[in-house]
């Protein structure tokens, strides 16, 4: 199983982005986790579409697009034309959840399912053979800086129990208080893709994506 790390945008000092996300490209990130949020699905605004285009001219890292918003299914092709990859969207905020998975399938990106702390696992039952990745939210979304909730973690073992019983080689991405200090805790469970925010860009973003990335070769040995 590969290893990758996804630093969240979110945390990085938007003066200084062009050079953050530089940083964290060079030292080996393979992933820039871009959480869009709307303000209605969680209580924060963060960026849109702008942004993300800007930030494409910047890097080839797959771009990992969080969708924290209402029915995102109607932003799937502007998330496209931005340069997205991979776009996650969430199980609780989408009426017709297969519907948006094709959408994103049909425009040659991955599709992702993300769940929040309370929602079970047993949401995914019916499209966990459609998505790439589902990503189990290890905090309540919308804000930074929380810590993981320890129950997540019984879920990211269920999620991957749930796969190796149908075959399935999905990746499962965990979001939300994730440091070198409990990330070992996160990759037992059965994750293989660590989203962080804080813990990168909250001191030497290059410093601190090798640190996680030396830890991951602890798993690929």
């Amino acid at each position: 199983m590969y290893y990758k790390l996804a630093p969240s945008l979110l945390a990085a000092d938007f003066g200084r982005l062009g050079d953050q996300v530089r940083a964290v490209d060079e030292a080996g990130a393979a992933y820039l986790h871009l959480d869009v949020m709307d303000g209605a699905f969680v209580p924060s605004i963060s960026f849109g579409m702008p942004v993300i285009a800007g930030i494409r001219e910047l890097t080839d890292k797959v771009f990992d697009v969080h969708m924290m918003v209402e029915e995102p299914g109607r932003y799937v092709e502007d998330m496209r034309k931005c340069g997205a990859d991979l776009i996650t969207v969430h199980a609780e905020a989408c009426t017709h959840l297969d519907r948006v998975i094709n959408q994103i399938r049909e425009g040659g990106m991955r599709a992702g399912v993300a769940l929040n702390p309370a929602t079970p696992v047993s949401a995914l039952d019916c499209v966990l053979d459609q998505v790439d990745m589902v990503l189990i939210m290890s905090v309540n979304p919308g804000f930074g800086g929380q810590k993981l909730i320890p129950y997540t973690l019984k879920k990211v073992e269920a999620v991957r129990r749930m796969m190796d019983g149908r075959g399935l080689h999905g990746d499962i991405q965990v979001d939300g208080g994730i440091s070198p200090a409990n990330v070992r805790q996160v990759l037992d469970a059965g994750a293989n893709v660590i989203v962080a925010g804080s813990a990168v860009f909250g001191q030497d973003p290059a410093a601190r994506t090798r640190e996680f990335l030396e830890i991951f070769k602890e798993y690929e040995i």
